[in-house]
């Protein structure tokens, strides 16, 4: 592996598998009764976020403790970045401090890529979120979770594999990343949402799109509904509430079309009722609670062959 970790396209097919076979070993531990391994002892991981996000944050947290690295969290409220202190002074404060990794999540697209190659720093920079651009950790835990399930983890991996990423693509980093990372490993992908939540030049993806739901699930083997960011919004992209999840949630309905292996995800938080039902986000097809699991898991690989795994390599 290179020595940060900015987008899904930075993995080559082996690396992102060796994410996932490490990853894989290290979710043994979930089921063990002390959760620690001495890998990264004498390491430090900080974890700077310029934005809330209690799940990724949380989950960075578990994965450099349960291999035994110390940990500062770093949040920008209350912090002096509140007070005006600029990204370069944060960073060269966390290199006095001898961090060896950044965990960063920013609200400003490519942000991570500006602290990996500033100079400012010599630790590894992993992204954990920028703007509406990437967030390449989740895509792998996406990926980790479609192996397992699809029953391919010793035959062929993802390959042929298809999977629906449905609603508002345009403001979710959650889907470029797994646009990336799924056709890396061999996977159909189709985009499905309005026209409006579409970006523009989705095209040079290297994947499908569609706007008719009803037309793409019964086809595929996973999909994955994305949270509307009404948050990330600045006029009307669809017309109400009602209407989107008619066109695109999923419910009851829609999910007696799936194929009988076909799982749901999310990347979270949900909106139940919109995006997703609750009886959809609740049945045996979920593995949303299971994603989180395997959060933990994906993000200890990544941790362990960026900063000790010793098929990791120093390279920029």
């Amino acid at each position: 592996m290179k020595r940060h970790l900015l987008s899904a396209a930075d993995l080559s097919r082996d690396d992102a598998e060796l994410v996932l076979s490490t990853a894989a070993e290290l979710r043994s531990l979930a089921d063990r009764p002390i959760k620690k391994l001495p890998a990264l002892r004498g390491r430090t991981v900080v974890n700077l976020f310029f934005e809330d996000s209690t799940r990724t944050r949380i989950s960075f947290e578990a994965a450099a403790k349960r291999l035994s690295a110390d940990v500062i969290n770093f949040a920008a409220k209350g912090s002096s970045l509140s007070k005006g202190e600029s990204l370069k002074d944060t960073a060269l404060t966390l290199e006095a401090m001898g961090a060896d990794a950044v965990v960063v999540r920013h609200g400003a697209s490519g942000a991570p890529h500006r602290l990996a190659h500033s100079g400012w720093v010599r630790s590894s920079v992993v992204n954990a979120g920028d703007g509406t651009h990437e967030h390449p950790t989740q895509a792998l835990l996406d990926a980790f979770t479609l192996w397992r399930h699809l029953g391919e983890e010793k035959r062929g991996g993802l390959e042929g594999r298809r999977v629906a990423i449905v609603g508002d693509v345009l403001h979710s980093r959650v889907a470029r990343s797994n646009a990336l990372l799924l056709k890396t490993l061999g996977a159909e992908v189709t985009l499905v949402g309005p026209p409006t939540l579409l970006p523009v030049g989705v095209e040079e993806w290297g994947v499908e799109t569609s706007y008719d739901l009803d037309a793409v699930i019964p086809k595929v083997d996973a999909v994955m509904m994305l949270r509307v960011q009404r948050e990330r919004m600045q006029g009307g992209f669809f017309p109400t509430p009602r209407e989107y999840s008619r066109r695109y949630g999923l419910d009851g309905r829609r999910m007696a079309t799936l194929q009988d292996h076909t799982i749901v995800m999310h990347p979270g938080p949900m909106v139940r009722g919109m995006e997703i039902t609750a009886d959809v986000a609740d049945s045996d097809r979920s593995v949303i609670v299971e994603q989180v699991t395997n959060g933990v898991a994906v993000r200890m690989a990544v941790l362990y062959l960026l900063l000790g795994g010793s098929e990791s390599e120093s390279n920029e």
